[in-house]
């Protein structure tokens, strides 16, 4: 058996090279336009992260946050795991029992008429502010 005909039988079976009918090569994508995908790609995850952490800080803030409504006037150890808290709720004052477990209503009472309240301590300042005053404070 020669190779010559099973050469020209597979020439006839794959056809002309210069056939209009042969499928054409798909280029490769170029270098930059790889970088150009994971670039985009980065930005929108970047995007989603933060897109999520606005809604959350805007539709959630109550829940992450402390409440205005009620505020803790004082408390005591009573035990290794166990408070008496007084809570302020609007005009009257809740004794609550707070355990590890569980926390329970011990009596509710209206609010002293000349209760002192401790100040609250003032809200943390803005980082943008905070930041520049270190950086004022350091050059000077």
């Amino acid at each position: 058996m020669s190779i010559k005909p099973f050469l020209l039988w597979a020439a006839l079976l794959s056809g002309p090279a210069w056939s209009a009918s042969a499928p054409q090569a798909v280029a490769a994508p170029s270098a930059f336009m790889s970088l150009v995908q994971v670039v985009f790609a980065l930005m929108l995850v970047l995007g989603a992260i933060v897109g999520c952490a606005y809604l959350v800080r805007r539709l959630g803030g109550g829940a992450l946050g402390g409440s205005r409504d009620l505020r803790v006037v004082g408390g005591v150890m009573v035990g290794q795991k166990e408070r008496v808290v007084i809570v302020e709720s609007g005009d009257e004052w809740l004794v609550l029992g707070v355990t590890a477990h569980n926390v329970s209503l011990l009596s509710r009472r209206d609010k002293p008429e000349g209760a002192e309240l401790p100040p609250q301590p003032p809200l943390p300042e803005n980082f943008a502010r905070l930041f520049k005053s270190v950086l004022a404070k350091s050059k000077s």
